[in-house]
């Protein structure tokens, strides 16, 4: 198609044109808007025979060498022109352009730009954290005093999602850590890591360290299966092949949650702020989002606070900096989630909240696109269907729990904001295997600290303790 954008595989670092292409719409015309080369499993198991010589070649440079990429990369990610296939990508042009495949307002994406941006600048803070401050001769030399580490496999892939560009930080510190890395990007949105390569390589990082594979999930299934070691990115029914396999980090859903204790229960409207902003933010796309608010008591006047807030939420355009909510590119997907939740709604033991204060169905066209509104549903109990599910918009439940219940009755949950001061309820949240991210007092779900790990810890799944000795 004439005039299309068209972005290429990287091959080692370098562009190459595949005769099989695919088409990504534009959320709101639908008509085609890029042209993405795909990589099919031949070239991909091609490709990854050469993993130890990009490894090696990411071994020959130092820690600080590599921080300093990263430092100048930042500037070039958030700042410059930098290629796109045979085009130029200004920041504004990547703007506009993962707005218009995802359907995330202009201003989401530019705070998920900034995040990235933040990671790649504060790179060896980020690479401390997870490292519980080792010192950096342990990627230079091996190890460092009496501690010694080795990398469990030469690359890393990366089958990534569609929903929102900042879970992408996630996976750039293995740069640093000088492990390579092989990405596939998710169809609706190339953009981003195709982006924070060139700024890698811009900044002085070897191209051939870089592989970066549009492609079907056969793919995706190749990427994971020759790779040392895995990320995935998806809901329930993509990442269940990769359960239970050492190598692959599954990133899924959240089930993340706001808890409040016996203590702090009765002063609920000083925390209301934090529950919006858990279950608002980045149009609730992330699994940080909060899905769940759990309480001993006052759930029936919690949840419609909660509603009243959020019923003045409404579609906006993608150029708007009051958007708060983002349609689906795929209409079909919000309408199949509208209908889930209808059908739950049917049950005993629940009740949309949101339904008396807003005008119309939760499912509402805008501009000719589907957006899910802001809903809050009010269960009886936790063992409800309703009361632990996750949405890709603002959706939460709010659940009456017993405090002697938690955490064993939340399930696991990337991250719970705790708040409470009661030391034996928060004994037995530090305890439970099942909490990811545990915020005590009034942190959003959705707050991140990158010195910290997020679902499990990158330098643990790229590096091995060895025992070490050393008498020279």
């Amino acid at each position: 198609m004439a005039g299309l954008l068209h972005i290429p595989i990287l091959r080692a670092g370098d562009p190459y044109r595949s005769l099989d292409i695919a088409r990504t719409p534009h959320y709101r015309t639908r008509e085609p808007f890029v042209e993405i080369s795909l990589a099919n499993v031949g070239l991909i198991r091609r490709d990854l025979r050469q993993q130890q010589e990009a490894k090696a070649i990411l071994a020959g440079f130092s820690a600080s060498e590599l921080y300093g990429m990263c430092s100048r990369a930042a500037a070039l990610f958030g700042e410059s022109s930098l290629p796109l296939g045979d085009s130029a990508q200004s920041p504004e042009d990547y703007v506009r352009q993962v707005s218009a495949t995802t359907g995330l307002p202009n201003v989401m994406v530019r705070r998920n730009m900034q995040k990235i941006r933040t990671v790649l600048a504060d790179m060896e803070t980020v690479v401390n954290g997870l490292t519980r401050h080792l010192d950096r001769d342990v990627f230079d030399a091996g190890y460092a005093g009496d501690v010694s580490y080795f990398p469990r496999g030469d690359s890393l892939g990366v089958v990534l999602p569609s929903n929102s560009p900042g879970v992408h930080s996630l996976w750039i510190p293995a740069f640093a850590m000088k492990v390579p890395l092989v990405l596939k990007p998710g169809s609706a949105e190339p953009w981003t890591p195709y982006r924070i390569i060139q700024a890698l390589i811009h900044a002085g990082a070897p191209p051939q360290v870089f592989g970066y594979y549009p492609a079907d999930h056969a793919g995706g299934g190749e990427i994971l299966r020759q790779c040392g070691r895995g990320m995935v990115f998806g809901d329930v029914s993509s990442t269940r092949p990769w359960q239970g396999d050492p190598r692959i980090e599954i990133h899924g859903p959240g089930y993340s949650k706001i808890v409040i204790g016996e203590d702090c229960i009765d002063d609920w409207e000083q925390y209301l702020d934090v529950m919006l902003a858990s279950i608002l933010e980045n149009s609730g796309r992330s699994c940080i989002n909060a899905s769940g608010v759990w309480v001993p008591r006052h759930a029936e006047a919690i949840a419609e606070a909660l509603a009243q807030r959020l019923a003045t939420v409404v579609p906006r355009d993608e150029a708007d900096d009051a958007a708060q909510i983002a349609p689906f590119a795929d209409a079909g997907v919000a309408g199949r989630i509208a209908k889930m939740i209808d059908g739950e709604l049917d049950s005993e033991g629940v009740r949309d909240v949101t339904a008396r204060y807003r005008a119309g169905s939760r499912l509402a066209i805008y501009r000719g696109c589907s957006y899910l509104l802001p809903t809050i549903v009010l269960c009886d109990s936790p063992e409800h269907p309703l009361a632990n599910r996750e949405f890709l918009f603002p959706f939460a439940s709010v659940v009456p729990v017993s405090q002697a219940e938690i955490p064993r009755a939340l399930g696991p949950s990337l991250v719970v904001t705790a708040i409470t001061r009661d030391r034996a309820l928060i004994a037995r949240l530090l305890a439970s295997p099942n909490v990811g991210r545990l915020n005590l007092g009034g942190i959003p779900t959705c707050r991140i600290s990158w010195d910290q790990p997020h679902e499990g810890n990158l330098f643990d799944h790229l590096y091995a303790r060895r025992a070490f000795q050393c008498a020279v």
